[in-house]
């Protein structure tokens, strides 16, 4: 899943393809080095991030959905927590709904329902503003399954379909940098699901904290987690910036894999 962030504040790329034009040319060119799904995104879900407004989030969101449906056959995916935007991301052309907040509102389930789209559920411990403040936990990784035991449950009742969702365990959402070292040790333990996994640890800070290197050049310590994530069986979905490193990656993993 590539990233494509059409924002000026993301943590990574933040302000690089702004533009309708960049956008477009970089989420081709993403699929060009082997991204299977584009991942649009209009507002920024970064520590301390602060939140967008509709009308300027589907300003940013919905042409380069739309131009991006016109050129390619990927699966798009819209990276919002707001009914308004997976619902206007669909009509133009989008498959999946890539939602933060879970599912929690009421409106984007009936979205999902109507479209009958495929969807992310992320775990995310406070909101964007809030998450890093002071997450805590007394067993990080059996509070997010739980998560995921209710969020599953109530979704099913709801009358959304097992076949519409994945579930992400939101590493650095909410979460200090114990909290995420003990969910990449435990990522076997979202097997129990039996659902994809999607795994977004790209450029992220606590790879930043293990090597000291800045966010441009993290992408090995990206790698070694996604390969770490891939060798316990339990990651279906890569969500990354860098595609090509990462295709490449996964091709030589699979080839040395029994």
């Amino acid at each position: 899943m590539g990233i494509l962030n059409v924002t000026p504040d993301s943590f990574s790329d933040g302000g690089q393809h702004f533009s309708l034009d960049a956008a477009v040319q970089h989420g081709l060119g993403m699929v060009r080095d082997g991204a299977d799904i584009i991942d649009v995104g209009g507002e920024s879900t970064r520590p301390g991030s602060l939140p967008v407004g509709l009308d300027e989030e589907l300003r940013r969101v919905v042409p380069v959905v739309a131009a991006l449906a016109a050129q390619t056959s990927v699966p798009i995916s819209v990276d919002t927590s707001k009914p308004e935007v997976a619902r206007e991301s669909l009509r133009a052309g989008a498959a999946i709904i890539n939602d933060v907040t879970a599912l929690q509102n009421a409106e984007m389930v009936a979205v999902t329902r109507e479209y009958h789209a495929g969807v992310i559920l992320m775990h995310m411990q406070g909101t964007p503003q809030t998450m890093q403040v002071a997450p805590r936990y007394d067993d990080v990784v059996r509070e997010v399954g739980e998560f995921f035991d209710k969020r599953l449950a109530a979704l099913f009742k709801a009358g959304i379909s097992a076949d519409q969702l994945a579930i992400d365990p939101g590493i650095g959402f909410g979460k200090m940098f114990e909290h995420t070292l003990a969910q990449l040790r435990s990522l076997r333990e979202l097997q129990r699901f039996g659902r994809p996994v999607c795994l977004g640890v790209s450029r992220k800070g606590f790879i930043g904290q293990i090597t000291g290197r800045p966010r441009q050049e993290r992408v090995a310590g990206s790698l070694a987690v996604l390969c770490h994530g891939l060798a316990a069986g339990s990651v279906q979905i890569a969500r990354v910036h860098d595609v090509a490193p990462t295709v490449d990656a996964i091709k030589v993993f699979e080839a040395l894999s029994p």
